[in-house]
């Protein structure tokens, strides 16, 4: 007998189709997903990159502060006059007139200094590495904080550290005054602008006979001078450099610190 012949059946085109289909469908979920991981890791990394740069900004500038009016004129029996840079006259440098008659510094308007103000501020005291009184100048330009280090001498330190030209940038995209502006910021983060108003990168205590006071103009005459701040409270508001690739929109961050001087000159 003459063996039958098996019958081999393949796919059919219909079921090609289909089975195609379910794979394209599958591929797309898996490329969509991997899109959206990126996307993510790629906000995350931007927001850590920006609250790291912002910790160690705000580190160094409360270090300053606590660093800040040392060695104090009081600790000289006879003042080295010829030597400005031996002594500091108090935890901050301010303009104008500077040292003879200290402005109000009047912190959110009201006040005559020009630094210390809310967004300038000139830290004087002696660094670990100098056997000299510096200057230490923080100051807002735009949305970048930048930092400059200036060896103490004659005349306003705002000018002398200005025409020196060693600024340089010390922390970017700060929006604490810019932000304010952005109503898709206050919008978003109405906390961090109350009343949609910008918001002081620098507040100060005075020492008073009644104890640590915010330095407003509301204190009596003379309290409320450079020469009595003791204490410095810093908010840094900083924006991712790029918007959020998921929801397009932007991302800050906040972080605050007080620096506290030890070694007041004032009450």
């Amino acid at each position: 007998m003459q063996p039958s012949a098996s019958v081999q059946r393949g796919f059919t085109l219909l079921e090609m189709l289909v089975s195609m289909a379910i794979f394209l469908i599958i591929c797309g979920a898996m490329f969509e997903l991997l899109s959206i991981a990126q996307k993510k890791y790629s906000s995350e990394t931007q927001l850590t990159a920006a609250y790291q740069d912002s910790r160690l900004a705000l580190d160094q500038i409360v270090r300053d502060v606590n660093a800040s009016g040392f060695p104090s004129f009081i600790l000289f029996s006879s003042l080295p006059t010829t030597h400005p840079s031996r002594y500091a006259n108090g935890p901050v440098a301010w303009s104008p007139n500077y040292p003879t008659i200290p402005c109000t510094i009047g912190t959110g308007g009201g006040g005559t200094c020009a630094t210390p103000g809310d967004y300038d501020l000139i830290v004087e005291t002696r660094l670990s590495t100098d056997t000299r009184v510096s200057w230490i100048w923080y100051h807002l330009d735009g949305t970048t904080l930048t930092r400059a280090v200036v060896r103490k001498t004659y005349g306003d330190p705002q000018a002398v550290v200005t025409s020196a030209g060693e600024q340089v940038v010390f922390l970017s995209n700060v929006v604490n005054v810019t932000g304010a502006s952005n109503t898709q910021l206050t919008a978003q983060y109405p906390t961090m602008f109350p009343a949609g108003q910008p918001v002081p990168i620098f507040q100060y205590t005075c020492n008073t006979p009644s104890g640590p006071l915010p330095c407003t103009s509301s204190l009596a005459v003379g309290y409320n001078a450079p020469q009595n701040i003791s204490d410095v409270d810093v908010t840094l508001i900083v924006m991712t450099p790029q918007t959020d690739l998921q929801t397009q929109g932007l991302k800050l961050v906040e972080l605050n610190g007080r620096g506290h001087g030890a070694n007041p000159v004032g009450f």
